[in-house]
């Protein structure tokens, strides 16, 4: 076999290798992006609760300041009634009073309630702190897993990364730009071998001529169809000898 092809192929295989990493990077850090969504979702829960709580203190610090104007209110109702005199008065009066004590009624009514859903909230919000600490705990643990997982292979790729820079240092230049430019857009399958007199890049039968060619290996030979570069596997040559 024709050794430019030969280096070639050991660097395609280098490559492949390589690349076969970017899945195993986008699964841990899919499983570490599952624990952030979720930390931050429970994150989210909390922080709304908060703010129910914190609008509900807001409505009844409002609501304890207006029974404390109405209070006030009727006080000086009592002391207005030792000046009035009409009874149209009396009745104005009487009407105001009444109106004031309606007021006073609804807003100590509307504080119990409200105080009922504060306590509602609260055991919510004592229950959501308890996810936040458990799903910060789970975010930890799996962070170290995927940081040790992605530093071992970082390391395995320095190791091939080593070798590929090696093995690119013995090419020619010009052969190794030739397989550059094909690996843009065909990837791991730039350097494909040839099976049943098909290229196993684009699956298309070479003619005659061609796959002579490409069992001869004097040449690096491309596929007339899709332009990858072709190898015969030893075994292939036997069978089909």
């Amino acid at each position: 076999m024709n050794r430019h092809l030969e280096e070639l192929i050991e660097l395609s295989k280098l490559d492949k290798s390589i690349d076969e990493f970017n899945p195993l990077i986008k699964m841990a850090q899919k499983k570490l992006d599952k624990k952030v969504i979720k930390r931050d979702e429970i994150y989210k829960k909390v922080s709304n609760i908060n703010s129910i709580i914190e609008d509900i203190n807001s409505k009844i610090d409002s609501l304890e300041n207006q029974i404390k104007s109405i209070k006030e209110q009727l006080t000086l109702s009592v002391a207005k009634e030792r000046a009035i005199k009409s009874e149209k008065e009396m009745q104005a009066l009487q009407m105001e009073t009444e109106l004031a004590k309606e007021k006073l009624s609804f807003a100590n009514e509307e504080i119990d309630r409200l105080n009922r859903v504060l306590e509602t909230k609260e055991e919510e919000l004592l229950e959501a702190n308890k996810e936040l600490d458990k799903a910060e705990i789970d975010l930890a643990k799996v962070s170290d897993e995927v940081s040790q997982k992605l530093a071992s292979i970082d390391k395995e790729k320095a190791k091939l990364y080593a070798k590929r820079d090696s093995k690119i240092r013995d090419i020619d230049q010009k052969i190794l730009s030739f397989y550059e430019k094909i690996r843009i857009w065909a990837g791991n399958t730039t350097v494909v071998p040839v099976r049943k007199q098909a290229c196993y890049g684009c699956y298309m039968k070479l003619n005659d001529s061609a796959y002579v060619e490409v069992i001869k290996s004097e040449d690096i030979c491309t596929c007339h169809h899709c332009g990858r570069i072709l190898y015969i596997e030893p075994q292939s040559v036997e069978e089909e000898a």
